[in-house]
This record gives C-alpha cells, structure tokens and sequence, in this order.
C-alpha cells in the first residue's frame, strides 16, 4: 500500500463509497419481503441482512476477477477513469434510491466502466465477449429464472401445505422465511460486494500497484465487506418498501419461496463468476412467487417503471461516467471539478429525500402521503378482494361491493348506525 498515489486512494474512498451505496440501495434484496410480511422486525432484518453480507464478501472472489480482469482491457486505462465511472453508478444508485426505484447496481457500475473506458481509449477498451456472456445474457436471464423457480416453488409449497394448519405451519414459515433471507444476503454479499472488490483491484492495477490479473488482496476484501454491510445496516427504505408493499402482496408461503428461489440463482452466478445483478433475479423471485399464488397479481404499473429503470440503467450511467471522465481528462482541476459534482449532487438528492422520509418507523405502512402514487395504490387483484371481504366490517361506513370486488356478491344488512348506498346493501 505504500505505492498509493493521492489520486489512487481518492478512488479507493470512492470505490468504498459506491459499495456503502450499494448495500442500502440493495437491502430490499433480502429484507423487503421479511419485512412486509412480519417475520422480522425493520432494524432486527437489516442488521442481520449487514452481518451476513460481510460473511458473503469472504466465500468467493469470482465475480471480483470478472470485472478487474475481463470486463474492460486493463492496457492503457488511466486511473482517472475508475473513478469517472464510479461517479456515473454513485449517482445513479442515489437517483433511483430517491424515486424507491430496485435498479440495479451492478449495471450501475457496468454501464459506468464502459461509458469512461469508450471516452477515454475508444470502443476498443472493452471486451464485448465479456459484456454479451457475463453481463448482458445473465441480466436477462436472471429475473426469469429466478420468476418461473419462485412461481414453481410457491405453487408447489402451497399444495403441499393445502391441508396443514395455517396456526401449526405459521411458525414453520416464518422461520424458513428468515433463513431465506439469511442465504439472499449471504448471496448478496458474495457478488455484489465483489464487484467493488474487482473495481479497487482495477484501480490498483492501473496504478501499478498490483499485477494485471492478480487477485484482490486481503485488505481490499475486508474494507469492501465492512462498506457494503454498514450500507446495508442503513437499510435503503424507500425500494424496501416498492419491493415488500408495491409490486404484489406476499403471504409468509411467497416470501419463503421466493427468497430461497432468488438466492440459489445468486449463488449459482457467483460461483460460475457471472456478475448479475442480485435486485433483477429478487424482483423477478417476487413478481414470480406474487403469480404463483392462485389469484394473486403483479402490480404492473409498478413493475413497468422498475422495467424502465433496469433499461436506462447501463446508458445513464455510462452517460455520466463518459461526462465525468471528459471532466477528468483536462488535469487535476477536472479531477476536483469531477469530485465537487459528485458531492454537491449527492447533498442535492439527500436533501430532497427529507422532504418525504421513508424509514422504519413508517415503511409497512399502508400508505404514506407524497411517496405512494394512485398506480401504487391499485386494486391487487383477486387475493386481496378476498381477503378483505371475509374480513369483518370495520366501525363507520361500508365499503359497497363495487369498492371491494366486482365479482363478489355476498351482501348483508347493513349495521346498525351506518350509511350505506340507498340503492344497495352494504357488503363484506
């Protein structure tokens, strides 16, 4: 370490800043359906999900080699571009935190490299094999595979669970439903927090610290695991929240499945070295497991700007990385200029997500004035009509059955003392 130059360790605090980003930014991974179904507390989930991660970043360095050894050619990248891409994911990662958008980090990072490599060595600075195989086909593929194995494993748990008593399976699945979480985290934590790993590693290596493809050294693996586990302890509440209450409605059974769906296929792309991004295969796990009920929906309003958000992902950022490396190229005062717009943008997008705070206090509550949109608060469908219309009516008005289902025709007297619509019954 003695060989680190200023400029070097500026991208290593930088490197570590992303990760810190990273594990608040991905949370939701693990803890959003723990969380919304009430088998863990809010600060007990996201201080387990921390542990786990840090124990993740130690099991493998795969995924590390594929980005500081393969994604782009190591051969004449300067420094200042690690740290021009690392500025492109920074701000995308907070701009999609802020609007509680599960965007994925990892092509965050991805699409940050590739925009600062293309300005500063040209198109031929990246391996396209690399990008096609390990991250563009796993990016497709994972939020499907994950989906079709949480929509199998849930329709398969529910029909083993068909006759079972809901009050004597509770506990069993609450339990299941923890140690999911526990293995999604522990998954997370083997690719994402490699990923920095791999990008400190390349930092390292242009700066003539470390040989071309050498592994990350000790210190790199525990810094890297301690940034992304206290960002994690943070908890991102805002896409905790989209994960757990706005895509669909998750019963214990769902949870169980889709997080046990959602880390297997981590785990599988971590220890083949594909860098996916863990937020695409645990949304896909959770549309997936939210179909596999019989009746249950997916919110597709929100599904489709989480859509958009994965697409924009990889260009956004590499717009900015290429910008922020144009910055760097005029000498150190761009360097600067390039660090001063990173922070004055972060205070920027922190501030406006004071306006409207989402934290534990607040985040599994059923709504929340200024963050949840009409789309938000769409019917979800068949599941939750049902539920509600066994659900005894509450004090005060009833809803009409129009409110609550249009094919349920069930229809009692009103209470005593309510108001109801002249024209028909009140309904449950």
């Amino acid at each position: 370490m003695e060989h680190i130059t200023l400029l070097l360790a500026i991208v290593v605090v930088t490197a570590l800043v992303f990760d810190f980003t990273n594990g608040f930014h991905d949370t939701a991974n693990a803890m959003a359906t723990t969380i919304s179904t009430g088998a863990l507390k809010p600060k007990t989930a996201v201080a387990m999900s921390a542990v786990l991660n840090l124990v993740g970043a130690f099991l493998s360095v795969e995924v590390a080699k594929t980005i500081s050894g393969g994604l782009i050619n190591e051969e004449g990248i300067r420094t200042e571009v690690i740290f021009a891409a690392l500025v492109g994911a920074i701000l995308w990662n907070l701009l999609t935190w802020l609007l509680g958008l599960p965007s994925s980090s990892s092509h965050a990072l991805f699409g940050g490299l590739i925009g600062a490599a293309v300005m500063s060595a040209g198109w031929s600075s990246v391996n396209g094999n690399v990008v096609v195989t390990k991250v563009l086909l796993p990016a497709i593929a994972a939020p499907i595979v994950a989906g079709l194995a949480a929509m199998l494993a849930t329709k398969l748990t529910y029909k083993i669970g068909s006759r079972a008593d809901d009050k004597a399976t509770a506990k069993g699945y609450r339990a299941g439903q923890i140690a999911s979480a526990g293995l999604v985290s522990l998954a997370h934590g083997t690719n994402d927090a490699q990923k920095t790993m791999g990008v400190i590693t390349l930092a390292l290596v242009t700066g003539g610290v470390l040989a071309p493809g050498a592994n990350p050294p000790m210190w790199v693996i525990v810094s890297a695991g301690v940034a992304i586990a206290l960002g994690t302890y943070l908890g991102g509440w805002r896409i905790i929240r989209t994960m757990g209450k706005g895509l669909t409605d998750l019963a214990p059974p769902q949870g169980f499945a889709s997080q046990t769906s959602a880390a297997t296929v981590i785990l599988a792309s971590s220890h083949l070295g594909f860098s996916l991004s863990t937020t695409q295969s645990c949304s896909g796990a959770v549309m997936g497991a939210g179909l596999g009920r019989k009746g249950g929906v997916v919110r597709w309003s929100t599904a489709t700007r989480m859509f958009v958000a994965w697409g924009l992902t990889l260009p956004a950022a590499g717009l900015v990385g290429a910008g922020a490396e144009l910055l760097t190229k005029q000498g150190d005062w761009g360097v600067a200029a390039t660090a001063a717009l990173l922070i004055a943008g972060s205070a920027v997008i922190w501030t406006l997500s004071r306006r409207q705070p989402v934290d534990h206090t607040n985040v599994t509550d059923d709504e929340i004035p200024g963050i949840d949109t009409p789309a938000d608060r769409e019917s979800a469908g068949v599941v939750t009509t049902a539920i509600a219309a066994v659900t005894p009516p509450p004090a005060g008005p009833v809803a009409s059955a129009a409110d609550l289902a249009g094919d349920l025709k069930t229809t009692i007297p009103a209470p005593a003392g309510t108001t109801t619509d002249p024209a028909r019954p009140a309904t449950v």
